[in-house]
C-alpha cells in the first residue's frame, strides 16, 4: 500500500549528501575532475613514453651494429668426411637452441666452409705489386644459388678425383684480376700428393649486394686489396664450390673451417630486458652453454664468437645515462603538479571553510564529515582518473605497464585525499611553536638540497653505467623548492615597501594592487607560498631544460668541428691534389672567417735520438696565421703563428715546427730532420709542443705541423695541396662539392683506382664526388649525431615538461585569482559605486598579480641560472650529444630568458582573461545583490 500524507511513511528522507553536494556546485566538480585527469593522464603517459623511446632506440642501436656484430659466430674445423647435409643439420640445431632464447633474423643466417687463400701463379693474372701475386681462397655457402646469377660458363659440380677442383667466380673479381673462364688456377706447389689446382667454370654477378646474407662474408662480388707493407698489397678473390665437392676443400690452402652464423633479431629488444637477454646470450658465446651446443651438434671443438654482449654492455650504459638526464624534466612537472593539486585543495577547504565549520558545529564529527568529502572526491576524481589512466594506456602502447600503474594510482591518491587532508588541517589550529615548525621544515629543505647538490658534484650524472639516482635527478628540483620558499618569504616584504613607495604618490590603482598582492588578495597578511612556488618550479624546471638542450647543441657542433677540422673541410687522395680554380674560388668565400689549404702526408718519418730511431709520422703544411685561428676556433692544439714565421733561407735552414707531445720526447740534440715520402728530406727546429691539430682530428700517429711558406720554398713538391680548411657560420658543404666537382678532378689510376673502387664498394663516396674525394661538414657531423632515436626520446622529455610545466603554471595563477576572487569581487563593486572605472578595474587586478608572476618568473630565472653553475661541471653530455667530447651543461642566460620570458607572457595573459571572462559578470551580480 502506499502511505497517505501525512503518515510517519510520507516523511522525508534525508537527501543524499554527495549527489546534492555535486548539484550545489557542478562547476567545481567539473574542474576536479579535469585536474585529475590531466594529472593521471600526465603522470601514467610520462613512464609509457619513457618506455618506448627506450625500446625504439635500443632496437636502433644494435640494428645500426650490422648483422655481423650482432651475430654469434659459431665455427669448428672441417672434417674429410663432411657433406653439405652435414652442414645444415648443425644450422638447424643452432637455430633451434639459440632460437629458444633469442629471437632470429632469417635474412641474416648463413653457414658453409671456408679456407685461406692460396697465390695464384697463373702468368698474365694483376699482381698489385710484384712480390705479391693475387691470391684465392675456396668457399661453400649454403644457399648461395638463390643468390647469385651466372653470367657466364657453367655452375661447378661435383669434383672428380685427381681433376681440378670446379669453382665459379664473381665477374668483377676475374675482370680486375684477369681470371677468364677455363683457366686452371695453380697455387705453383709441386709433388703429386700436395698440387693443389681449381678450374673457373663459370662467373657470377651477384643479385642483391645489400642483401645482410653478404654482410661479414669478405669480398664474394669483388676483389679484396689487402694493404702489407711488409710483403707488399696484393688482390684476393673467392671461389665458390659445389656442396658436393666439401672434401676437395681439404686440400686448399692449410686449414678449412666449417661456420654458422646465427643472425639475432633486434626488433623484439627491450631496455628493461637487457641484463636478461645479456645473461641469455653470454652462455652461448662462453662457458658450460657452448659445451651444451658442441654436444648437441657432435661437434667437439665448436668455438662461438660474438661481439653481442659488449653491445648490450654499450646500450645499457648509453640507456642508464640517458634516463639519468631525462629524467630531470619529469621530476620537474611533478613538483609543479602536486604543488598545483595541494593549491585546488586550499581553494577547496577555504571556499567551505564556513560550511565546513557549520557541520562540525551541528556534531558532525571530523571522521564523518572527512569521509563525505572522500565520497565527493571519490565521484569526480576516481572516474577521472581512470579515464585519464586507459587513456594513456591506450594510445602509448608498451609491454610496460607496472611503473606507469603505479604512477597513476599515486597521483590519484593524491587528487583524492588532498580535500581531505587540507580540512583536517584547518581543524587543527596553530600552535604557539607552529612557526617554530615551519622554521625547521625549511631548514631540513636546504639541508637536504646542499647534500643533493653536494653528491651531485661528486658523483655527476649521466655518465655511463649510472643509472637513475632519485636524489641526484631532483636536484634542480629541490633547488627551486628551496628558492621558493626564499622567495615566498622575501616577496611579500618587498612587494609591501613597493606599495608603500607608491602610496606617496597620487595614484590609487597601483597602491591599492600592490597592497592587496602583499595581503596574498584575500586581507591575509601572510600570502600562500603555493602559488609562488608552483610558478618558480615551471620556470626553474623549464630554463634549467632549455639550457641542458642548449648545451647538447653546443656539444654537438663543438664535437663536429672537432671531427671535421673545422666548419668545412675538403680532401683528396694522394693521387690528386686541389685545383687552382677552386682555391681560388673558395678563397674569395665571404662565410670564411679563416682558411687555409692543408697538405697531409701520412708516409713521413721522422728520425729520432738513435741512428735506428725512426718513428712514422703525420706532415702537415698549412699557412700559420689562418691555421692558429682554426685551431683557436676549435680547442684543438692552439698556437701563436709568429712562432712559425721563420726567416727565410737556403734548403739546409731548419723550418719551425710543431710537434706533437710523444714525438717531442724522442727529439734529438740538433734539428730532427723529416724524411717524406718524396724522397726528401726536411730539417725543422722546435718551435713549439701540442697535443692535438685541427688537420688530424684523431690522430693515428705522431705528427709535425710546418709554414706553408718556408717548406714550398725548400721543397716545392710540398705546395701540392691535398685539404682546404675553413671556419664560417655561413658555409654551404653543398655550395663547397659544387666548385669542386666545377673545377675538374684527376681520376684515380693503378692502385690508386683500386683503392678508389674499394671505398665505393665499401659505400663511402657521397654526394656526387669520387669515393676518395671527401667534403667534411661540421653542421652534417652536428645532425648525424643528433640522429639518435636514444638521444631523441630523451630531448622529447624535456620539449614535452616545457608545455606541461608552463599549464600546470597558468593554472596555478588561476587558481589563485579565483581564490582570491570572492575578496576581490567584493572591493570591486564597492570601487565601482565610488566611481571606478572598467579599465581601472582591469588595471587593479593586473596590478595584484604582476608582482607575483614576475617574481616568480624572476626568481626561477635565478634558480635555473644557478643550478646551471652549481650542477653543469657534474654533468655528463656525451650520451645526449653523441660523442666522448660532449662536455658538460654549460649556463648561458639565452636559454633560460627566452622560456622565462614566454612563460610569464602566458601566465599574464591568463590573468587578463580570467579577469574579462569572468570579472564584469561577478561585480555586477555583487552589486545587484549586495554584501553578504
Amino acid at each position: 500500500m502506499t502511505a497517505k500524507a501525512g503518515t510517519p511513511g510520507a516523511a522525508h528522507r534525508p537527501a543524499h549528501w554527495v549527489r546534492t553536494r555535486l548539484r550545489a556546485d557542478p562547476g567545481t566538480a567539473l574542474l576536479t575532475a579535469a585536474l585529475a585527469f590531466v594529472t593521471v593522464l600526465l603522470s601514467v603517459a610520462v613512464p609509457r613514453v619513457t618506455d618506448r623511446g627506450a625500446d625504439a632506440a635500443l632496437r636502433d642501436y644494435v640494428h645500426r651494429q650490422g648483422i655481423h656484430a650482432t651475430s654469434l659466430h659459431f665455427s669448428s674445423k672441417a672434417r674429410p668426411s663432411d657433406t653439405a647435409a652435414d652442414l645444415d643439420a648443425v644450422d638447424r640445431q643452432l637455430v633451434e637452441r639459440v632460437g629458444g632464447k633469442l629471437a632470429l633474423s632469417p635474412a641474416g643466417l648463413a653457414h658453409g666452409s671456408v679456407t685461406d687463400s692460396v697465390p695464384m701463379f697463373n702468368p698474365g693474372y694483376r699482381r698489385v705489386s710484384d712480390s705479391a701475386p693475387p691470391r684465392l681462397s675456396l668457399a661453400h655457402l649454403a644457399g648461395l644459388a638463390d643468390r647469385v646469377t651466372l653470367t657466364e660458363g657453367s655452375r661447378p659440380g661435383a669434383a672428380t678425383a685427381g681433376a681440378p677442383l670446379p669453382v665459379m667466380v664473381s665477374r668483377t673479381a676475374a675482370e680486375l684480376v684477369g681470371i677468364k673462364v677455363g683457366d686452371v688456377v695453380d697455387s705453383g706447389s709441386t709433388g703429386p700428393d700436395s698440387r693443389r689446382t681449381a678450374v673457373v667454370t663459370g662467373l657470377f654477378r651477384v643479385n642483391d649486394p645489400l642483401d645482410p646474407f653478404w654482410t661479414g662474408l669478405g669480398c664474394p662480388d669483388r676483389p679484396c686489396l689487402n694493404i702489407d707493407l711488409e710483403h707488399g698489397n696484393w688482390l684476393g678473390a673467392t671461389g665458390f664450390v659445389d656442396g658436393d665437392s666439401l672434401a676437395g676443400l681439404t686440400g686448399w690452402g692449410t686449414s678449412v673451417q666449417n661456420f654458422w652464423r646465427v643472425a639475432v633479431d633486434p626488433a623484439p629488444l627491450r631496455a628493461d630486458r637487457l641484463e636478461r637477454t645479456r645473461a641469455d646470450v653470454l652462455p652461448l658465446v662462453s662457458g658450460p652453454g657452448v659445451a651444451a651446443l658442441a654436444d648437441a651438434t657432435g661437434r667437439a671443438d665448436l668455438r662461438s664468437v660474438s661481439t653481442l654482449p659488449v653491445i648490450l654492455d654499450r646500450a645499457a650504459e648509453r640507456y642508464r645515462a640517458a634516463m639519468a638526464l631525462s629524467a630531470i624534466g619529469p621530476a620537474g612537472v611533478a613538483g609543479v603538479a602536486v604543488v598545483v593539486l595541494c593549491l585546488a585543495a586550499a581553494l577547496g577547504t577555504d571556499r567551505r571553510a564556513a560550511e565546513l565549520g557549520l557541520l562540525r558545529a551541528r556534531g558532525g564529527s571530523r571522521g564523518g564529515v572527512l569521509l563525505r568529502l572522500l565520497g565527493e572526491g571519490a565521484v569526480t576524481v576516481l572516474p577521472a582518473a581512470a579515464l585519464g589512466a586507459v587513456l594513456a594506456l591506450v594510445l602509448l602502447p608498451t609491454p610496460r605497464w607496472g611503473l606507469a600503474v603505479a604512477a597513476g594510482l599515486g597521483t590519484t591518491l593524491l587528487a583524492l585525499l588532498a580535500l581531505p587532508a587540507r580540512a583536517a588541517l584547518l581543524w587543527d589550529r596553530p600552535r604557539p611553536t607552529g612557526r617554530g615548525r615551519r622554521v625547521v621544515g625549511e631548514l631540513a629543505l636546504l639541508a637536504v638540497t646542499a647534500v643533493a647538490v653536494a653528491e651531485v658534484r661528486r658523483r655527476g650524472v649521466g655518465h655511463s653505467g649510472r643509472g637513475v639516482d632519485p636524489l641526484l635527478v631532483a636536484a634542480p628540483l629541490l633547488l627551486a623548492v628551496a628558492g621558493g620558499l626564499l622567495l615566498a618569504r622575501i616577496e611579500p616584504v618587498a612587494t609591501g615597501r613597493l606599495a608603500a613607495l607608491v602610496g606617496r604618490g597620487r595614484g590609487l590603482i597601483g597602491f591599492l594592487g600592490l597592497a592587496r598582492a602583499a595581503r596574498d588578495g584575500s586581507g591575509r597578511r601572510r600570502p600562500s607560498a603555493l602559488p609562488l612556488l608552483a610558478l618558480l618550479i615551471a620556470v626553474t624546471a623549464t630554463g634549467f631544460g632549455a639550457t641542458l638542450l642548449a648545451s647538447v647543441d653546443h656539444g654537438r657542433l663543438h664535437a663536429g668541428r672537432l671531427a671535421t677540422g673545422g666548419d668545412i673541410a675538403v680532401s683528396v687522395p694522394d693521387y690528386a691534389t686541389l685545383p687552382d680554380p677552386f682555391l681560388k674560388a673558395v678563397g674569395g668565400l665571404p662565410e670564411a672567417r679563416s682558411a687555409t689549404a692543408v697538405r697531409v702526408d701520412q708516409r713521413a718519418r721522422f728520425v729520432g735520438a738513435g741512428p735506428n730511431d725512426y718513428t712514422k709520422v703525420t706532415l702537415v703544411v698549412a699557412e700559420p696565421t689562418a691555421y692558429a685561428a682554426i685551431a683557436r676556433t676549435l680547442g684543438a692544439g692552439a698556437f701563436d703563428p709568429a712562432k712559425l714565421a721563420g726567416p727565410p733561407g737556403g734548403p739546409d735552414t731548419p723550418v719551425p715546427a710543431l710537434f706533437s707531445r710523444d714525438l717531442a720526447a724522442r727529439l734529438a740534440a740538433g734539428a730532427p730532420t723529416l724524411h717524406l715520402s718524396t724522397a726528401s728530406e726536411l730539417r725543422t727546429t722546435v718551435a713549439g709542443i701540442v697535443t692535438a691539430t685541427p688537420a688530424l682530428p684523431e690522430p693515428e700517429q705522431p705528427f709535425v705541423v710546418v709554414p706553408s711558406g718556408p717548406a714550398v720554398e725548400r721543397l716545392p713538391e710540398l705546395g701540392r695541396w691535398t685539404g682546404w680548411l675553413a671556419v664560417g657560420d655561413g658555409l654551404d658543404p653543398g655550395r663547397i662539392r659544387s666548385l669542386l666537382l666545377e673545377r675538374g678532378l684527376v681520376e684515380p689510376t693503378g692502385l690508386d683506382k683500386l683503392i678508389a673502387d674499394e671505398a665505393a664498394a665499401a659505400g663511402r663516396g657521397s654526394h656526387g664526388l669520387p669515393p676518395a674525394y671527401r667534403v667534411g661538414s661540421s653542421r652534417e657531423y652536428a645532425a648525424q649525431l643528433a640522429d639518435d632515436p636514444l638521444q631523441q626520446a630523451a630531448g622529447r622529455l624535456f620539449w614535452y615538461a616545457a608545455p606541461a610545466s608552463a599549464g600546470f603554471a597558468v593554472l596555478a595563477v588561476l587558481l589563485t585569482l579565483l581564490r582570491a576572487a570572492p575578496d576581490r569581487t567584493a572591493v570591486l563593486a564597492r570601487l565601482r559605486t565610488m566611481g571606478l572605472r572598467p579599465r581601472q578595474g582591469l588595471a587593479l587586478i593586473i596590478a595584484e598579480a604582476l608582482p607575483r608572476t614576475l617574481a616568480a618568473s624572476a626568481g626561477g630565472a635565478g634558480v635555473a641560472v644557478l643550478a646551471a653553475v652549481l650542477l653543469g661541471p657534474a654533468f655528463d653530455l656525451s650520451t645526449l650529444v653523441g660523442a666522448g667530447t660532449g662536455g658538460s651543461l654549460d649556463p648561458a642566460p639565452l636559454p633560460v630568458l627566452l622560456p622565462t620570458a614566454g612563460l610569464t607572457l602566458v601566465a599574464c595573459l591568463g590573468v587578463v582573461l580570467e579577469t574579462l571572462v569572468a570579472g564584469r559578470r561577478q561585480i555586477a551580480t555583487e552589486l545587484r545583490a549586495g554584501e553578504s
